[in-house]
């Protein structure tokens, strides 16, 4: 469906940007089972003491990695399907014998988060010597297990996100596997920073009390426990070793005690819990050690919010609930996957127990070497969450959320990466975001020519937004603005155009949009209830697509449409009562304005160069 000058520009970006990392690692996996969903496998090697060392590393969905025990990072950055981006992490071997242990996490299911993708790990270590530990299919230096303790048949987190985390640590925790040999895999640079990883503390400890356990009328349930099937993969209900908000929605708290004392541990009887306040929301990995006098559970539930003494754990249609079941004795926990919480409470069933250190190791961007200086409290304090908010939604790509769904929009990312650049003086984050909507051959589950919605994703339900892809080109444009990159602009050419040829398919004789498929979005307001059957802020933002696309690859073609798109917008939209009209119907055949004006209609007039303050002075 595109050209050969397109097709050989978007090749020739492929060769430059693809490396062959690994000298001698393999991508491997436990045999026949990498399209099993929620398989945990740990991964582990022994090195002895280097100077100078470096973990290359890539793999699908996701791991964390740890050194002698001590957490070191997440990854990989997230990236297109069949492609995948390699860390390359300093480690430091300073004893005689070192254990670096690989938790990998193959999802094996679509979400708008990780990709459904065979799982696999590719990784090894480089020392002064040469490759000291490789994946292999005989697990020669990295040996390779199950890890049968963390629970694999249990509820997806959210619709947008996999699994909840369930643990039991009273069980056998690993079996050996069988390892084979996974194809076909295109590596990438990472092509960002790393993170951080800093530990963030509770301001204090603001609860205590008792809890009883006991079954209830009504369980939640939503999408996410309701619609599993093939447009939503994960266990159904009747499959689940552990109904992670079933068990935590048993739990009722019966005695509190408010109390406000600055500490991050606290002793608990049997039955019993505790809340903590961050002070603010966070987003990271959740962590804090424990010591039970006997066999017990604990269950964790969180949000960024209270809602009166209590924490409404599934308030964002997500499972935010840990559960581990332990003997008697200590353990040390850290989540796998990041969360977003200000308030956290701990339960501890049929056991006495210390819990301490407790603590969040952020995901996201490093720390901003930037502060506002001014007199006036409320614009700092504005600002500073400002770059709370894009630290935390700002880690391996642009996330609309850090938390329920972690999922990389389209329109959002055209404002975050303004944001990026400002606070940072960069744009990676902003290409990798981009490159990645670039180098797929071709997008499931949706029409030939349109963009997902947010991606990486996997839509299996067919559902994208028309309006959001037209945001690509708006975004690629103010991209190359900020950056000159003339190669990122040449490899998207067939994007664009394929875009612009599948809305050609739409317009009408006016040269109007009409009638768009899907999930017409204009944003959230009375906006959105004016997308049918011509909605004239779409019909703006796609003569303003067509007017950058014109200046981005010389088409002179496409600034006649669009002028005289423009024109047919203000003749027909723009009324006597001084503000442009959000849509239009089509009755008997002709087209009727429906007499709606909503103020974002108008902010898209200015935004797109309908409408100036010259042209339009009155409004």
């Amino acid at each position: 469906s595109i050209n050969k000058e397109l097709k050989e520009d978007f090749f020739s970006y492929i060769f430059i940007i693809m490396k062959n990392f690994f000298k001698k690692a393999q991508p491997v996996w436990a045999e026949n089972r990498e399209n099993e969903m929620n398989v945990t496998l740990v991964f582990k090697a022994k090195c002895t003491q280097s100077s100078k060392a470096v973990l290359r590393i890539t793999g699908s969905s996701y791991y964390n990695v740890y050194i002698n025990g001590d957490f070191l990072a997440v990854g990989p950055a997230r990236a297109s399907h069949g492609y995948f981006r390699v860390d390359e992490l300093p480690i430091c071997l300073d004893k005689a014998n070192n254990e670096i242990k690989i938790i990998v996490f193959g999802y094996a299911a679509n979400s708008f988060y990780h990709l459904d993708q065979p799982s696999f790990l590719c990784a090894e270590i480089e020392a002064e010597n040469g490759i000291i530990a490789h994946t292999d299919e005989n697990g020669s230096t990295f040996s390779a297990a199950e890890w049968l303790g963390k629970i694999q048949k249990v509820q997806r987190y959210s619709f947008q996100r996999p699994f909840t985390e369930v643990y039991d640590y009273t069980v056998e925790q690993y079996s050996e596997v069988k390892l084979s040999v996974m194809q076909n895999y295109n590596f990438l640079p990472r092509g960002i920073f790393y993170g951080d990883y800093e530990k963030e503390f509770p301001q204090g400890l603001i609860q205590k009390g008792q809890f009883t356990v006991s079954d209830k009328k009504n369980y939640y349930n939503d999408r996410s426990i309701s619609n599993i099937g093939p447009q939503l993969k994960g266990y159904f209900k009747n499959e689940l070793d552990v109904f992670s908000t079933v068990e935590a929605q048993k739990i009722t708290p019966v005695t509190y005690e408010k109390i406000n004392e600055k500490t991050n541990s606290v002793l608990l009887e049997s039955n019993s819990y505790a809340t903590f306040d961050m002070g603010k929301n966070l987003t990271g990995l959740i962590g804090f050690d424990a010591e039970l006098e006997t066999a017990g559970e604990i269950v964790i539930v969180f949000d960024e919010i209270m809602q009166g003494e209590e924490i409404n754990f599934v308030r964002l249609t997500s499972a935010n609930v840990i559960i581990i079941k332990a003997d008697a004795g200590k353990i040390s926990f850290l989540s796998a996957e990041p969360y977003t919480y200000r308030y956290i409470r701990i339960y501890v069933k049929n056991a006495n127990s210390k819990i301490s250190n407790v603590h969040l190791r952020r995901v996201g961007a490093p720390n901003v070497k930037k502060e506002l200086i001014s007199v006036n409290e409320k614009l700092v304090a504005i600002f500073n969450a400002a770059v709370e908010t894009y630290r935390q939604n700002t880690f391996d790509i642009y996330m609309d959320c850090p938390s329920r769904e972690r999922a990389g929009w389209l329109c959002d990312s055209f404002f975050t990466s303004r944001v990026e650049r400002v606070l940072t003086g960069k744009s990676e984050i902003e290409r990798n975001f981009l490159e990645n909507y670039i180098l797929p051959e071709s997008f499931k589950c949706i029409p030939e020519g349109m963009l997902p919605m947010c991606y990486p994703a996997d839509h299996y339900d067919g559902v994208f937004i028309p309006n959001w892809a037209m945001w690509f080109i708006v975004e690629l444009n103010e991209y190359y603005e900020r950056t000159g990159d003339l190669q990122l602009i040449e490899a998207a050419k067939s994007r664009v155009y394929g875009l612009i040829n599948y809305f050609k398919g739409f317009e009408n004789e006016y040269g109007l949009l009409e009638k768009l498929k899907s999930w017409v979005f204009i944003e959230w307001s009375k906006s959105n209830d004016l997308v049918q059957d011509v909605s004239f802020p779409t019909n703006m933002l796609y003569a303003k697509i067509k007017l950058i696309t014109a200046k981005l690859y010389g088409d002179e073609s496409l600034i006649k449409e669009a002028e005289s798109l423009q024109e047919t917008i203000r003749r027909m939209s723009y009324t006597s009562k001084g503000f442009f009209c959000d849509n239009a119907y089509r009755v008997d055949g002709e087209l009727k304005l429906s007499g709606e004006y909503t103020e974002s209609c108008q902010y898209y007039a200015f935004h797109t160069g309908v409408a100036t303050p010259e042209t339009f002075p009155e409004l």
